[in-house]
């Protein structure tokens, strides 16, 4: 307890001494005379200096531990870029080497005919009908393919209305093909029209094929869709030479 009245009474004699200083200081500027003298740091009062001192005294009772803060720095958050999945034509030297190599097979019947003419410089209206006939009939067995996919057990596809539906869509462009086959042109974008709908189908659809078999579906519509139209332009340039249909046996 006197320790704490000796303490009050120095810190008030510091205080009246430094009033005491101010008013004279004040007392000569405004005389004229030119302050020189200045008050040493160490007779500063020690009242303004307390926060500090009482802080490290804090510091050292908690065992020398630093207590800084230091500026937040917010960080935009990068948002994830989703990663796409690779094209379905990169799964093509995946596929099994027998359906690769019949799918190759298969494709011959759609390049042969536009290559023959294009050869020979002249239209030959059977091997566009041939053409436009095997695009058909490759059109049903596609159908056949989704239908039959339906039927096991452990199939990701299921015989549910969707599935069976689409499998007998690419069956009525084939039978209507067949049926404006008079106008042969027709026919041809009738079957065009049937490969786009059973490739849209199969690819985006109803994705449940294996990657694989959707590359090699991917080829065959490009091949067919290509020599289809090489066929059409064949015809507006070139001069027509043989039958138009095949000759029935009498």
């Amino acid at each position: 307890m006197l320790r704490l009245l000796r303490g009050c009474s120095l810190s008030s004699s510091q205080i009246l001494k430094t009033s005491s200083l101010v008013a004279r200081v004040s007392g000569r500027q405004k005389a004229g005379t030119p302050c020189v003298q200045r008050a040493p740091l160490q007779n500063s009062p020690s009242f303004f200096l307390r926060p500090w001192r009482l802080m490290s005294r804090v510091g050292s009772e908690d065992g020398g531990k630093d207590y800084h803060t230091s500026s937040c720095c917010f960080k935009k958050k990068v948002p994830a870029v989703p990663t796409k999945p690779p094209p379905t034509l990169t799964y093509l030297p995946d596929s099994p080497k027998p359906a690769l190599y019949i799918t190759l097979t298969g494709l011959v019947p759609f390049v042969a005919p536009p290559l023959f003419m294009l050869m020979t410089k002249t239209y030959l209206p059977i091997l566009a009908f041939t053409q436009m006939a095997y695009g058909a009939s490759f059109l049903s067995f596609l159908g056949g393919v989704r239908w039959g996919f339906t039927l096991s057990e452990d199939s990701p596809a299921k015989p549910d209305i969707m599935n069976l539906a689409c499998s007998g869509a690419p069956l009525v462009f084939s039978w209507y093909a067949f049926l404006i086959s008079e106008g042969l042109t027709e026919a041809i974008v009738m079957v065009i029209m049937g490969f786009g709908v059973a490739l849209h189908n199969e690819v985006f659809l109803l994705p449940h094929y294996p990657n694989w078999f959707k590359a090699l579906r991917i080829v065959v519509t490009l091949v067919a869709f290509f020599s289809f139209v090489a066929t059409l332009i064949i015809k507006d340039f070139y001069p027509e030479t043989g039958p138009k249909r095949p000759i029935q046996a009498e």
